[in-house]
């Protein structure tokens, strides 16, 4: 993906269920409107595994010369580091080349990864954790995909092993579950997350990134009413929340309940306050009519 993808402009708004459009608004450059869950779940196709090293071959040939030289050398000072604060300096490196150079973000958030999981540092690891998170809540290309959410959940697990206290966190791993494999089909996924984020909720029940996680999760795997009961939870505690009401619109829908979702469909037009956005949702609203 090209682009300022590590950028966000505003808050991203994805359908919770298959039967629904997605809505990917002002995120990482995009304004087109990929596959739905059901989509990329339905595709189910046998897509290869995703090879970071021969993604990042293709690339390669890409280059201008001048890149070219200037990748090769940052890659030999990788080979030359023998001490681990050379290879997290160099493997940054690599990383802001990718991601400045070339603006890639696969290359820029796996040499960013290597770098993080080098340094042990909890702050860089929920970092680079967190900038996946964000980025395959987009993805619609299923091999990435699941590449993706691998990469999430060992950096969210091995932040979780410096910090087992931290429910932000479990919030961010239980949602790497939610959002990656779970959301291309795999129902198993989908519940390790949910499993994940209730105990979240046990400790504390007020935790609306977690309970808003759980009504996404809830949709995603069909439990509509329980989904509802979350994401109105977190509605009322957070009114202005869009992609909680547009989740809630979606699952409305979802759900046959035709009334309620063009009720928060039209709410959510008006705290977008943009017309591409209120397009797509009148479009919506005309099918559901």
């Amino acid at each position: 993906m090209r682009g300022k993808f590590y950028q966000v402009k505003k808050q991203l708004i994805l359908t919770a269920c298959g039967l629904l459009v997605v809505v990917l608004l002002f995120q990482f450059g995009k304004t087109s409107i990929p596959k739905s869950a059901k989509n990329i779940s339905a595709a189910k196709s046998q897509a290869a595994a995703f090879s970071i090293a021969g993604f990042i071959e293709t690339e390669k040939k890409k280059l201008s010369p001048s890149q070219s030289l200037a990748l090769s050398k940052l890659e030999n000072s990788v080979i030359r580091g023998d001490v681990s604060a050379q290879q997290v300096k160099a493997n940054m490196q690599l990383a802001d080349f990718w991601r400045d150079s070339v603006h890639l973000f696969e290359p820029y958030i796996y040499y960013l990864s290597e770098a993080a999981m080098l340094d042990k540092s909890e702050k860089n690891l929920t970092f680079a954790a967190q900038l996946i998170l964000n980025n395959l809540r987009a993805e619609t290309d299923e091999a990435k995909l699941n590449w993706k959410a691998e990469q999430a959940i060992a950096l969210f697990e091995k932040a979780i092993e410096l910090n087992p206290s931290n429910d932000d966190l479990q919030v961010g791993l239980g949602s790497s579950y939610v959002f990656g494999k779970g959301r291309a089909g795999q129902s198993d996924q989908t519940m390790k997350g949910i499993q994940i984020l209730l105990s979240v909720v046990r400790k504390d029940s007020n935790n609306m990134k977690a309970q808003m996680m759980l009504g996404i999760g809830g949709s995603i795997s069909g439990q509509y009413d329980k989904a509802v009961e979350r994401l109105l939870k977190v509605v009322k505690a957070q009114p202005d929340n869009l992609e909680a009401i547009a989740f809630l619109a979606d699952t409305y829908a979802a759900k046959g309940d035709k009334a309620e979702a063009i009720k928060w469909y039209t709410i959510s037009k008006r705290l977008a306050n943009d017309q591409h956005y209120t397009q797509e949702v009148d479009e919506r609203i005309r099918q559901l009519k």
